[in-house]
């Protein structure tokens, strides 16, 4: 199914750009893509991250101690069986799905940078992000790099949006994520996902 609406710009829902926070994990690739545009763009940034954790980005660290890790815990096993993949019980990648429960915790609509699978999930770590904003019902964008289209979840079946309907970023609250492996057309979509958020 193609997507054709048109969303509203944020200007015209009366926000502006220094009502907005950017939740994230100041990784390489997705994440630090759209740390760049948050912070061209005046936007707040919140990256989660731990004692450990490889980023590259430095602006709005938020570090997560033991007992808040804790709060975003999850069964390693569950997360396996919901995304039909094996994730190692090892502590640094339950570090990591615990930073990315707080992400999308904290946001009210979620933007991802990656692969969707042909069982619906969503490729990689990340994927985790993207099956908790479904289980959340929170509005869940993914940009797949190896179709260079920005899909929509409706709840049941991924959307694809036609041209000229592509998303925009009209709750304050948002989590942007994704792969490491941004390639050039993920890092174009990321771009102008804040352009025609936040160009008006």
């Amino acid at each position: 199914m193609i997507l054709k609406h048109n969303q509203k710009s944020t200007k015209g829902n009366g926000m502006e750009k220094e009502d907005f926070i950017l939740f994230s994990g100041g990784a390489n690739g997705a994440e630090a893509a759209f740390g760049e545009n948050a912070e061209r763009y005046g936007i707040e940034e919140v990256n989660f991250t731990f004692e450990g954790h490889g980023r590259v980005r430095e602006r709005g660290l938020r570090f997560l101690n033991h007992e808040e890790l804790k709060h975003g815990d999850v069964s390693l096993e569950y997360v396996s069986r919901l995304m039909n993949r094996r994730y190692t019980d090892s502590l640094k990648i339950r570090k990591i799905l615990q930073s990315i429960w707080y992400q999308v915790n904290h946001a009210q609509e979620i933007f991802v940078v990656g692969e969707i699978l042909p069982d619906k999930t969503v490729k990689g770590g990340t994927g985790w992000g993207a099956e908790f904003a479904k289980l959340c019902n929170k509005p869940l964008w993914v940009f797949d790099q190896k179709q260079k289209t920005w899909f929509r979840w409706s709840h049941m079946e991924w959307e694809a949006c036609s041209p000229g309907a592509e998303p925009i970023i009209s709750h304050v609250h948002f989590a942007g994520t994704g792969t490491r492996f941004l390639e050039d057309a993920g890092k174009q979509a990321i771009d102008a996902l804040f352009t025609r958020s936040f160009s008006r």
